[in-house]
């Protein structure tokens, strides 16, 4: 090794960039932020994939199925998605499944995992609003934030995260 060259992290200095995933557009330009970040400064993405309860609860084998139904497409969609951030960020992410309400199940988990170091969301540029979980944390939930808030806007395209990252 050379003088000029920086000493490998250790476990616990790694960053790792948490990455709230779901099949949105927005969603994928900050997986591609935080892809390019993690490998810059070699961290790790994080992706977590919250399954929110279904409202269908008439019939305890309906709502049985469509819960196993939800963790089945889940599982697809991070399987996937983690390909992706191995190719894109050259080493395997971490994944967390959670079943639950989506801000409450990412509060929970930021508490729990005192590896994550960065919280990256897409914004929605639409006239809708940034999202919900966007505007929950930015709003009255920003104080249960124990790491930085990274907000990508949505409609960047490739060459515009790469530009900034």
């Amino acid at each position: 090794m050379s003088a000029d060259a920086p000493a490998p992290l250790s476990p616990d200095q790694i960053r790792v960039f948490l990455v709230v995933v779901d099949d949105t557009a927005e969603m994928r330009v900050a997986l591609r932020f935080a892809c390019r970040r993690a490998r810059h400064t070699d961290g790790r993405v994080a992706l977590l994939h919250v399954i929110e309860p279904s409202e269908y609860r008439h019939f305890m084998g309906v709502g049985d199925l469509m819960r196993e139904e939800a963790r089945t497409e889940a599982e697809i969609l991070v399987q996937k998605l983690a390909t992706q951030v191995q190719e894109m960020s050259g080493a395997v992410p971490i994944v967390y499944l959670r079943e639950g309400n989506r801000r409450d199940e990412l509060l929970k988990l930021i508490h729990e995992e005192p590896s994550i170091s960065i919280l990256v969301l897409g914004a929605n540029t639409e006239a809708s609003g940034p999202g919900p979980l966007v505007a929950a944390l930015t709003g009255k939930f920003l104080n249960r934030l124990r790491v930085p808030l990274t907000i990508v806007p949505g409609n960047l395209d490739d060459s515009g995260v790469d530009a900034i990252s």
